[in-house]
């Protein structure tokens, strides 16, 4: 590979793992593929992006054939909630689920989801919309805000809500989020990492699910490259500040879907 490619692929594949790990609802099973991806395109750097591609769009790409060619195979579920989960997705429409993360969670358009899933962009755009509409209809529950700044935590309340999911209650501290864990039990935990006592979500988050193992958890961050590197325990979901409502939208239902209990060392 030249330089260049390589400092690109580089960029890119924090949140390619971001991208693997939301697709098959496992840490481990989504770096696995994308480690084979990566060794075939080295394998094969001679040919790497002659067709034109930008590097995001080439390696996104690659992914996808690789994962779809080894049978697109999910993380196996490790609880009731992830079984759950599993159950779910067989009953979505096929490659509804890609588009969506595709769109909402690593911001890639029409144009683009089509090059990287070798469809139009009308199917592209068409397989987005269904997705939303079939997982925001099949999973409701509790959910749990962990958020120092009012006014984000007032706009996710609100987008939350209109998801048709309850807010059990906006913690701004660490103990407070454990206070109101104890209260009343969520669904699902959105935490920022830095609150307001300059206590750690990450660890507030730790301390919560010491009790409630089957809770999945979206951590909201504004550098989530520093949390994506493969070196110590990481989260499943992570919405990038700042965000927009579709990549809440689609995080918090992928997140009911999968259940994930993956948490940060502090």
């Amino acid at each position: 590979m030249t330089e260049s490619f390589a400092s690109a692929v580089g960029r890119t594949l924090p949140h390619l793992r971001r991208y693997a790990r939301a697709l098959t609802g496992s840490q481990e099973a989504g770096d696995a593929v994308a480690a084979r991806t990566l060794e075939r395109l080295i394998a094969e750097a001679p040919s790497a992006g002659e067709d034109g591609l930008p590097v995001r769009i080439a390696l996104f790409r690659a992914f996808h054939r690789n994962w779809m060619a080894e049978g697109a195979p999910l993380g196996e579920a490790d609880s009731r909630l992830s079984a759950r989960a599993q159950g779910h997705m067989a009953r979505l429409t096929p490659h509804t689920r890609e588009a969506l993360l595709l769109h909402a969670i690593e911001g890639f358009t029409a144009e683009e989801i089509g090059a990287i899933m070798g469809v139009s962009p009308v199917q592209a755009q068409d397989l987005v919309e269904t997705a939303i509409r079939e997982m925001e209809e099949s999973v409701a529950g509790r959910v749990m805000i962990i958020e120092d700044e009012a006014i984000i935590a007032m706009d996710l309340s609100a987008i939350v809500s209109e998801m048709g999911h309850r807010i059990t209650g906006i913690a701004r501290t660490r103990s407070e989020a454990v206070r109101l864990a104890h209260a009343e039990p969520p669904d699902l935990i959105l935490a920022d990492i830095q609150l307001a006592d300059n206590s750690s979500g990450i660890d507030a988050v730790n301390d919560i699910l010491r009790e409630f193992r089957d809770l999945p958890v979206i951590f909201v961050t504004a550098f989530p490259e520093r949390f994506l590197t493969g070196e110590r325990p990481e989260p499943a979901f992570l919405i990038t500040k700042p965000y927009g409502e579709e990549q809440v939208r689609s995080a918090v239902s992928q997140a009911m879907f999968f259940a994930s209990t993956e948490t940060l060392a502090a």
